[in-house]
């Protein structure tokens, strides 16, 4: 029986979204973005993997654009898919791509001081048991921990931050504030910050000392959960397996999954993502996030960074391709872009590439992120979502 693997190469955008024009970072609008494009102008990428299976092409598809280093004439499935979600963030990105588009427009916190409400800052209070937070502003998850972690040390107040996207994040130390109690603050939290439309609520766990603070892999996200059935749902019910890697148990509520594989990098996930190529059962469902493109090297605007990031997983993805069988199918995609040449430190509108091995040789052109979802559970000979129209 066949397998399908959904792997999102989270913030990898080719450029070229029709609307990108409605978005802005720091009042910049995303028109012209290109993460992938504007990093291999600026460094030449070698991926012949993925380039072989026609990311160059999807590239220059999408957006027009040349990506120095990749022109290989395409031997598996591309093209370019666009969000119709009101949103460039995870969950709609997420969500689409599984047959789900996002319904409403979300709520987004003001990029002023403070940036929460009045009651949402007192119910962080009430539940931390703290006199008051810190941050309460937009900023790099990365960078709010250096700028706030000595006084969290003193103070025991959580740093609290948001971003362009519809999330609130809590940043505290394992050791000092303890891990349990800030996964507890943030899923008692998540109630009354679903019911205002802002998508997720983060915990966002971090170690060490003033000047050699860094996040930890126990980072969990509460999500409000899709309005529908996604790909996940319809293959569990359906009998199938369920494989989870990375932040998708989260990002889905841990609805129709069923293992969940997590890890403390990408490194770790590649791992659990190689394994399953081998070990995923007939007729089974993998759906794949690897996130440190975005937190680690989009949002930190860190062109050189992301660029090693893209090549080593090239690497991975040839490991992980020479493991699967005749009948199997793998897309690789991208849930929005976080272009590093761009103004601000959020996510860019964008297209997202569509890589495909043991669909044939064949472009698809343009498609929806919804006919991705389509096109797996077509492949898995399972009923078709409700949005969404299979490229296959």
């Amino acid at each position: 029986m066949s397998r399908a693997f959904l792997i999102v190469m989270d913030s990898v955008g080719i450029g070229g979204a029709p609307d990108a024009h409605a978005f802005f970072n720091d009042g910049r609008p995303d028109t012209g973005a290109n993460t992938f494009g504007h990093i291999a102008q600026a460094r030449p990428l070698r991926m012949p993997v993925l380039d072989g299976l026609g990311l160059g092409a999807a590239v220059r598809l999408a957006s027009g654009a040349d990506a120095p280093g990749l022109g290989a004439e395409p031997r598996g499935l591309w093209g370019a898919a666009s969000e119709v979600s009101r949103g460039k963030d995870t969950p709609s990105g997420h969500w689409e791509i599984a047959g789900v588009p996002v319904p409403w427009d979300w709520t987004y916190f003001p990029d002023a001081d403070p940036a929460f409400p009045a009651d949402v800052t007192a119910r962080i209070c009430q539940l931390a048991g703290t006199d008051g937070i810190l941050g309460n502003c937009h900023a790099s998850g990365t960078q709010v921990i250096d700028d706030f972690g000595a006084r969290h040390l003193q103070t025991g107040w959580p740093i609290c931050y948001t971003s362009a996207d519809s999330v609130l994040q809590i940043a505290a130390h394992e050791e000092a504030f303890g891990l349990d109690r800030l996964i507890a603050l943030c899923r008692d939290l998540s109630p009354m910050l679903h019911a205002m439309r802002v998508g997720r609520v983060i915990a966002r766990p971090f170690v060490g000392q003033p000047g050699a603070f860094r996040r930890t892999g126990n980072r969990r996200d509460f999500a409000i959960a899709p309005p529908g059935d996604t790909i996940l749902d319809i293959a569990q019910g359906a009998g199938r397996v369920t494989h989870a890697i990375g932040k998708i148990g989260d990002i889905f509520s841990h609805r129709g999954i069923t293992r969940l594989h997590k890890g403390e990098d990408d490194a770790a996930l590649a791992e659990h993502l190689v394994r399953l190529g081998t070990q995923a059962e007939p007729g089974s469902l993998t759906f794949a996030n690897f996130v440190e493109f975005d937190t680690n090297f989009g949002h930190r605007r860190d062109i050189p960074g992301y660029a090693t990031q893209l090549e080593w997983f090239d690497g991975v993805a040839g490991r992980f391709l020479a493991t699967l069988s005749p009948g199997d199918l793998a897309i690789f995609t991208a849930d929005h872009g976080n272009d590093p040449s761009w103004s601000g430190t959020d996510h860019t509108r964008e297209r997202a590439p569509v890589l495909g091995w043991g669909a044939g040789v064949r472009g698809v052109g343009q498609v929806g992120f919804a006919d991705i979802g389509a096109s797996i559970l077509a492949h898995l000979g399972l009923p078709a979502p409700r949005h969404g129209t299979s490229f296959l």
